[in-house]
Order: structure tokens, then sequence, then C-alpha cells
């Protein structure tokens, strides 16, 4: 793809997303498709006195080196990488992933050695390197969020390019309100379920992290949730589609969960004894997303959502939880998907996916979209 939008997307990263200074060592990670988007931030990142990496990898030579990779030879390839890692300044992930099911070929217990191998260097991208992930346009994406291409390409530059400054300003009283906060209480249909986030703190995510992005995240006090969530959207994860995802919590801990693939959705959650609690509570409000198309980088965003996510929490807004899975499960509330209610301290947050105090009003979509 040759389009003038994308270089006003690489941009907004190189500038705004990484705020990328002379001599910085930034990687640029490709998974198939994406190249035109790399170029564009190659060309950018020189123009900024920076030092760009790029890194080109097929997801089907991938899966099919993993279906047969050893502990030894995984924990090889982490320990080389890791130095290379710990020397980049910044990171920009680009997915292209033609199909989402290639890595359901990958036997589970070479996924978890994997897994398990570069945990620490995940880790370490994920909270002490600044980078941003989007994924690229392609007739695949297309297909998810099913759409014609050149449609699906409106609406893919309309979110991505949005004004992250102005929605991160917007995101601030939403921020100052979670941190001062001590119960949450979330209820719709098939859900009713409270729990903590006393003195874990929030972080704002509007374009720093992620493109598209539109949520304000922490993460719940690891024993405290109790009652039962019914997620009303699915969710891929590892090539499996999961629909009808229903948890019951106690003392913090997944006790009982059943969906469509029920025993492919537990085997999940006994990936370690982290994966059986929440690792993240996040409200979703980017205006322009307003329907699922399984992809969870769009999906989390959606206007009205919210996410509880079993797994690692991340180090800005930490419970300790620790996992190798971090999985994020959404739910919307706005009335055509069932509604429902979001209660802070016994005040109402936000209902039928509207934030209800006045104070909030601007996270709405109208006020977003001006």
């Amino acid at each position: 793809m040759k389009d003038h939008r994308l270089a006003k997307i690489a941009e907004n990263i190189v500038s705004y997303s990484l705020d990328v200074q002379p001599e910085e060592r930034i990687m640029i990670a490709v998974t198939d498709e994406g190249e035109p988007l790399a170029r564009e931030l190659v060309r950018k990142l020189y123009a900024k006195g920076a030092f760009p990496y790029v890194r080109l990898q097929r997801q089907q030579l991938q899966s099919e080196w993993l279906k047969g990779v050893s502990a030894t030879q995984a924990n090889q390839l982490a320990q080389w990488e890791e130095q290379m890692w710990n020397e980049m300044d910044g990171y920009i992930g680009i997915h292209g992933e033609q199909n989402d099911s290639e890595l359901s070929r990958v036997p589970e217990v070479k996924y978890r050695l994997y897994v398990s191998a570069f945990q620490s260097i995940a880790e370490h991208i994920d909270n002490r390197v600044k980078g941003v992930r989007l994924n690229y346009p392609n007739t695949a994406l297309a297909q998810k969020a099913k759409m014609p291409t050149e449609e699906f390409e409106e609406f893919y530059f309309d979110v991505c390019a949005f004004d992250y400054k102005r929605m991160h300003d917007a995101a601030v009283p939403l921020y100052d309100w979670m941190q001062r906060t001590d119960r949450v209480r979330i209820v719709g249909p098939g859900t009713d379920v409270s729990f903590s986030i006393k003195g874990i703190g929030a972080v704002i995510a509007a374009g720093k992290r992620n493109i598209p992005d539109g949520e304000v995240y922490t993460a719940p006090v690891r024993d405290s949730i109790n009652g039962t969530i019914s997620y009303n959207i699915g969710s891929v994860y590892k090539g499996h589609a999961f629909e009808h995802i229903q948890l019951q919590f106690q003392g913090g801990k997944i006790v009982e969960a059943t969906a469509n693939h029920t025993e492919k959705l537990n085997n999940i959650l006994d990936t370690d004894e982290g994966a059986r609690y929440i690792g993240e509570f996040a409200i979703g409000f980017h205006p322009g997303i307003l329907h699922p198309m399984g992809d969870t980088l769009f999906d989390e965003k959606i206007a009205g959502s919210f996410h509880l996510t079993p797994g690692r929490a991340y180090e800005k807004a930490d419970n300790g939880n620790r996992s190798r899975v971090h999985w994020d499960l959404v739910s919307i509330q706005r009335p055509e998907y069932g509604g429902g209610e979001i209660w802070f301290d016994d005040v109402l947050i936000r209902k039928d996916g509207l934030f209800v105090p006045a104070a909030l009003e601007g996270l709405n979509p109208q006020r977003l979209l001006g």
C-alpha cells in the first residue's frame, strides 16, 4: 500500500507516541505485511537523528519453527536477544498477520516453553522500553472487520490518526477519579462483580503504547474480586475463537470458567497460578470504534466497553500478579449490547456506555468527536 496517510501515522508515532530523540535506538518489528509503514517510519526516524533497526517475521515460518522448538533452543535465543533489547530505547511493532489461526497449529507445550523463555524480555519491552503496537490495514484485517477493503482503510485511518493529545486531556478526570477510588462494581446481563482498586494507581492510554488507543487502566487488588462476569463479545487467543466466556470469582481467583471451548479456556487459565487472577481493569472510550472485529487492539478501545484481563499486571498499575498470560477480555455496555453500569464507591460512573458525572462527560463520544 502506498498511502500518504501512512506518513501521517508514522509522524504521529515518532513525534508523539515515542517522542523520539536524536541517537535513540528504535526497533521496528514487522510481522507479515507492513513494510510500507516501516519504510515511512525509517525515514522519520532518520530525520530525527535516531537509529532505526528493522526485523521482519513471517507468521507461518514462526509457527513451523515453534512446532519443533526445544527448551534449549528457546532459552538460547532469549539469551542472545536479551542484550539487544536491553540496549533499545524504543520499539514499534507492526502486526500485518494474514491468518490469526496459524498459532493454533503449535502444540501447547511448545508454546508455553517459548513464552516462558521470553517472559522477562516481554516484561522489559512492556514496562521499561517506550514503544507502540499497531496493526497494518491489510485485507485480512478488513475481513475481520467485515468491511470492504477501501471502507476499512477509511475506518482504520480515522481511528488510528485520532487527536490523541486531545483524548489524553479529556481522560485526566477519569484518571483522577480512579486514583482515589476504592470499590468498583460492574453490573449488566450475566454480570455482577465487585473489587477494590485502592492504592494500585491508574494509567491513561492515549496513543503512547497502542494505535488505536483510548482507555484508562488500573488493576484490582489481587484477592478482592468476587462475583460473576459474562463477556458479551468474543476473543481470539492463540488462533482459537472463544465466545460466551463467563468467569466466576471467589477471593480474586477464577474458580469456574465456561465458554464455547470450555476445556481450552481452562487450559489457558491453568497456564500458571497467576492466569486465574486479574491483572488489569480498563475502561475503553475511543469514539470511532463502536463494534467488535475480533482484534484486541481495536476491541479493547470500543466506546462504552471495559475489560477485565486474566493474567499479568503492568508495572505501572501493579497488583503483583505475574503470569505468562495477559488476555484482554472485553465486554460492551451500550444499550444495543445489553447495557450495564459501572460504580465507583457507590457513585454511578457510567450507564449504558455513557459517562454520567459532569466531570467525565468529555469522554462521551459526541464530546470527544467535537
